[in-house]
């Protein structure tokens, strides 16, 4: 493989992240960002072949680019990937697709317009642990699931402490921050998991004392036609940090935790519990995700995560939102 040219949108936590496994994998990597005090920073610990405050000028670098990663707040994303797209260069987009529904179904329609693939960073698909437990599911290892519980809680100030929480876009609105938004990841493995839900109600709130004017706090039960019942929570203010993903079927439940990472498995009254410990960094989901991405521009299909599986989390985000406004069961 040559050494591809991707130009990284966005120079915070997840463009950094991706800017630096992909330099890792052998490409060459120039950066976009309108904070040139991020560019010094990335400019600290890789070699840019290029540095822009603007996206036009970086997508009309004389400099022939091979790939855009778009890593930017979510409000920027529908309109940074069309125009990478019309440029006819392949784009991994971080999740969310965008803020709202109209966006999303935008950008589906510009993927579908130009032909040129996009592959979405829904980073959990790709993470181990969590395959295996869809790996289980396939095998029917636990019977019919009856119940499933999603959660996640974790403290916003924890997440980047080398700055202030409130100037993280997570805490603005505007930006397409807030715990049902950024932390639809759990939406995107349920759909994974169990296909489209027959019907939901929500709750979307503002609770905590977090200096943020957007949502931390979700709860979700969502009711599939098959008798199949799922809870959700989300949360930005708990401590100790959770996750955890908790399947309850005929014959038995699987149980997959962040920390310990591990997925377990038990048909047993009492606790106990078959384990399989997995030793991954975080690190490894995006990993994963950029040699995808180096695949796709070498002609391979979007395998893990497509732009029609964004659009279907975010047909349900509008369900929950609509739920939580009119405080009725909606479905999605």
């Amino acid at each position: 493989m040559d050494r591809k040219h991707i130009l990284v949108v966005g120079t915070g936590s997840a463009g950094q992240r991706h800017a630096k496994n992909l330099a890792s994998l052998g490409c060459r990597i120039s950066c976009m960002d309108p904070r040139p005090d991020r560019l010094e920073a990335i400019k600290a610990d890789l070699d840019l072949l290029g540095a822009f405050t603007s996206l036009e000028d970086a997508l009309n670098s004389t400099e022939q680019i091979d790939g855009v990663v778009v890593a930017s707040p979510p409000v920027f994303h529908m309109q940074q990937s069309i125009a990478s797209l019309e440029k006819g260069l392949p784009v991994l987009l971080e999740k969310p697709v965008s803020p709202d529904i109209s966006s999303a179904k935008e950008l589906e329609r510009k993927v579908e317009e130009t032909g040129v693939p996009l592959l979405l960073g829904y980073t959990y698909r790709w993470w181990p642990p969590l395959r295996k437990v869809q790996e289980l599911l396939r095998e029917n290892a636990v019977g019919k699931i009856h119940h499933a519980r999603f959660v996640m809680s974790a403290h916003l100030a924890d997440w980047h402490p080398w700055e202030n929480y409130w100037d993280f876009f997570m805490a603005s609105r505007k930006l397409g921050g807030g715990a049902l938004l950024d932390e639809s990841h759990w939406i995107d493995l349920m759909l994974l998991f169990f296909g489209q839900p027959d019907r939901l109600i929500a709750g979307i709130d503002k609770i905590s004392d977090l200096k943020i004017d957007t949502d931390d706090n979700v709860d979700l039960l969502i009711v599939y036609s098959g008798g199949l019942h799922v809870s959700m929570h989300l949360d930005l203010y708990g401590r100790p940090h959770e996750k955890y993903v908790r399947l309850v079927g005929e014959e038995g439940t699987v149980y997959w935790t962040m920390e310990p990472n591990r997925v377990s498995l038990s048909k047993n009254m009492s606790e106990n519990w078959e384990s399989c410990s997995f030793d991954c960094e975080r690190n490894e989901m995006f990993l994963q995700a950029d040699r995808e991405f180096l695949d796709i521009m070498e002609g391979s299909p979007v395998k893990t995560c497509t732009i029609q599986d964004g659009v279907r989390v975010l047909k349900l985000i509008e369900a929950a939102r609509k739920s939580s406004r009119e405080r009725r069961w909606v479905e999605p």
